[in-house]
């Protein structure tokens, strides 16, 4: 069975994708970007919109097993160091970040995780 979770963005149907399936025992977030003036404002916008998703789908971020982060300018992704310590905390995933053009300059991270689904 295949569940597909909404956030209900603006972009969702324009695109064709929503921002997370559970599936296969995995719940898969889409590449999510956040509001805010700061890498680290949208650092923390994104990971509240994953996070609002992961509890829609029964999991949440100590079930996260793997993250990946893009950022247009890799020198900002220091300042987010703390913010992701104290999301994941004791339960820090496998992680990935790479070095790449957003949809949109005024973007500067974008985040995107696959966890266990628990529901």
């Amino acid at each position: 069975m295949i569940r597909r979770i909404s956030s209900g963005g603006a972009f969702e149907p324009k695109i064709g994708y929503c921002r997370a399936v559970v599936a296969n025992g995995f719940v898969f977030v889409a590449g999510t970007v956040g509001q805010g003036d700061t890498v680290t404002e949208q650092c923390r916008s994104a990971l509240a919109v994953i996070d609002k998703a992961l509890t829609e789908a029964g999991s949440s971020f100590a079930d996260v097993v793997r993250v990946t982060y893009y950022l247009p300018d890799r020198a900002e992704f220091e300042p987010c160091w703390p913010i992701l310590v104290e999301t994941f905390g004791a339960n820090p995933p496998a992680v990935t970040m790479i070095e790449c053009g957003l949809i949109d300059p005024k973007y500067r991270i974008e985040i995107e995780v696959t966890a266990l689904a628990r529901g």
